[in-house]
Protein backbone atom coordinates (compact mmCIF):
# COMPACT_ATOMS: atom_id res chain seq x y z
CA UNK A 1 0.00 0.00 0.00
CA UNK A 2 1.55 3.56 -0.97
CA UNK A 3 0.86 6.62 1.07
CA UNK A 4 1.61 9.44 -1.33
CA UNK A 5 3.47 12.15 1.32
CA UNK A 6 4.69 15.89 2.00
CA UNK A 7 7.04 14.59 4.38
CA UNK A 8 7.29 10.96 4.18
CA UNK A 9 9.48 10.80 7.63
CA UNK A 10 7.08 12.16 9.50
CA UNK A 11 4.10 10.52 8.02
CA UNK A 12 5.79 7.57 8.00
CA UNK A 13 6.57 7.64 11.77
CA UNK A 14 2.81 8.18 12.43
CA UNK A 15 2.24 5.19 11.32
CA UNK A 16 4.54 3.28 12.69
CA UNK A 17 3.30 4.32 15.84
CA UNK A 18 -0.17 3.33 15.37
CA UNK A 19 0.00 0.53 13.85
CA UNK A 20 3.24 -0.92 15.80
CA UNK A 21 5.18 -1.29 12.36
CA UNK A 22 8.86 -0.70 12.22
CA UNK A 23 10.73 1.31 9.95
CA UNK A 24 11.94 -0.97 7.07
CA UNK A 25 13.54 0.78 4.38
CA UNK A 26 14.45 4.34 2.53
CA UNK A 27 15.80 5.44 -0.54
CA UNK A 28 15.11 9.25 -2.26
CA UNK A 29 11.77 9.71 -2.31
CA UNK A 30 10.73 6.61 -0.66
CA UNK A 31 10.26 5.37 2.89
CA UNK A 32 8.63 2.10 3.86
CA UNK A 33 7.45 0.25 6.71
CA UNK A 34 6.74 -3.23 7.81
CA UNK A 35 4.53 -5.20 11.11
CA UNK A 36 6.57 -5.77 13.71
CA UNK A 37 8.16 -9.49 14.36
CA UNK A 38 7.61 -10.17 10.77
CA UNK A 39 4.31 -10.93 11.10
CA UNK A 40 2.70 -11.35 7.51
CA UNK A 41 0.74 -7.74 7.23
CA UNK A 42 0.66 -5.33 4.32
CA UNK A 43 4.22 -3.36 3.73
CA UNK A 44 3.45 0.39 3.97
CA UNK A 45 5.30 2.56 1.20
CA UNK A 46 5.64 6.30 1.68
CA UNK A 47 6.13 8.17 -1.40
CA UNK A 48 7.13 11.90 -1.52
CA UNK A 49 5.05 14.28 -3.98
CA UNK A 50 5.00 17.66 -4.11
CA UNK A 51 1.63 18.47 -4.72
CA UNK A 52 -0.88 18.87 -1.88
CA UNK A 53 -3.67 16.16 -0.87
CA UNK A 54 -7.08 16.82 -3.23
CA UNK A 55 -9.68 17.88 -1.02
CA UNK A 56 -12.66 15.09 -0.84
CA UNK A 57 -13.37 11.53 0.58
CA UNK A 58 -10.54 9.43 0.56
CA UNK A 59 -10.79 6.38 -2.10
CA UNK A 60 -8.99 3.97 -0.04
CA UNK A 61 -8.61 3.80 4.05
CA UNK A 62 -6.96 2.10 6.42
CA UNK A 63 -9.16 0.89 9.27
CA UNK A 64 -7.92 -0.08 12.79
CA UNK A 65 -9.81 -3.09 14.58
CA UNK A 66 -9.38 -1.56 18.54
CA UNK A 67 -11.79 -3.74 20.56
CA UNK A 68 -13.06 -1.75 23.28
CA UNK A 69 -10.32 -0.03 23.44
CA UNK A 70 -11.89 2.63 20.87
CA UNK A 71 -12.14 5.93 23.18
CA UNK A 72 -8.32 5.13 24.45
CA UNK A 73 -6.53 4.37 20.92
CA UNK A 74 -8.35 7.76 19.68
CA UNK A 75 -6.72 9.57 22.32
CA UNK A 76 -3.55 7.73 22.10
CA UNK A 77 -3.39 8.37 18.29
CA UNK A 78 -4.53 12.11 18.68
CA UNK A 79 -1.04 12.58 20.86
CA UNK A 80 0.42 11.32 17.72
CA UNK A 81 -1.32 13.86 15.68
CA UNK A 82 -4.35 12.10 14.54
CA UNK A 83 -7.29 13.97 14.25
CA UNK A 84 -10.68 13.13 15.41
CA UNK A 85 -13.25 13.43 12.54
CA UNK A 86 -16.54 12.26 13.90
CA UNK A 87 -18.16 10.65 16.98
CA UNK A 88 -18.56 7.16 16.95
CA UNK A 89 -21.29 6.03 14.53
CA UNK A 90 -22.51 2.43 15.00
CA UNK A 91 -24.39 0.88 11.86
CA UNK A 92 -25.08 -2.69 11.71
CA UNK A 93 -22.90 -5.05 14.35
CA UNK A 94 -19.74 -1.99 13.79
CA UNK A 95 -18.84 0.98 15.66
CA UNK A 96 -16.05 3.15 14.14
CA UNK A 97 -14.68 6.82 14.68
CA UNK A 98 -13.49 8.53 11.27
CA UNK A 99 -9.79 9.87 11.98
CA UNK A 100 -6.90 11.81 10.41
CA UNK A 101 -3.16 11.11 10.19
CA UNK A 102 -0.98 14.09 10.38
CA UNK A 103 -1.35 14.73 6.26
CA UNK A 104 -5.14 14.90 6.20
CA UNK A 105 -5.65 11.18 5.15
CA UNK A 106 -8.40 9.56 6.37
CA UNK A 107 -9.00 6.66 9.16
CA UNK A 108 -11.06 4.64 11.01
CA UNK A 109 -10.88 3.20 14.20
CA UNK A 110 -13.42 0.34 14.58
CA UNK A 111 -15.00 -1.97 16.62
CA UNK A 112 -17.37 -5.19 16.07
CA UNK A 113 -20.10 -5.62 18.53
Amino acid sequence: MVIDAADVDALRSFWVEALHYEPYAGVGQYRSAVAAGGADLPKLMFQQVAEPRAAGKNRLHIDIEVGDQMEAECARLTALGATRRSAPIAEAGTEWIVMADPEGNEFCLVRHH
